[in-house]
């Protein structure tokens, strides 16, 4: 099943909806965020290196990552998008 993400980034793929629209909608929506606390040992950051990778989280930056991986997205347009989503964190974070 889609999410938004995913729909935005097939419509850039297939040349729907233009990379402005799409950096414009990232720029304007809330996104989820991982949270982990910084190891403050030695034996958290070996325990840290010892963890599986984080799942996936739907409607998130795995989605942008997953589709410049796939080469939906070019390098240009995958940077233009990270750049979206980091500004609408600092908003929200400014907000906050």
């Amino acid at each position: 099943m889609l999410n938004e993400v995913q729909e935005l980034l097939d419509g850039l793929h297939e040349g729907r909806v233009t990379l402005d629209e799409v950096t414009q909608r990232f720029r304007a929506r809330k996104w989820p965020r991982r949270r982990k606390s910084d190891p403050v040992s030695y034996i958290d950051m070996a325990a840290a290196e010892l963890q599986d990778p984080d799942p996936y989280i739907p409607g998130s930056f795995d989605d942008i990552a997953a589709a410049y991986h796939q080469k939906k997205i070019t390098l240009d347009q995958f940077r233009a998008l990270s750049e979206a989503v980091a500004d609408a964190q600092r908003i929200e974070d400014a907000e906050g």
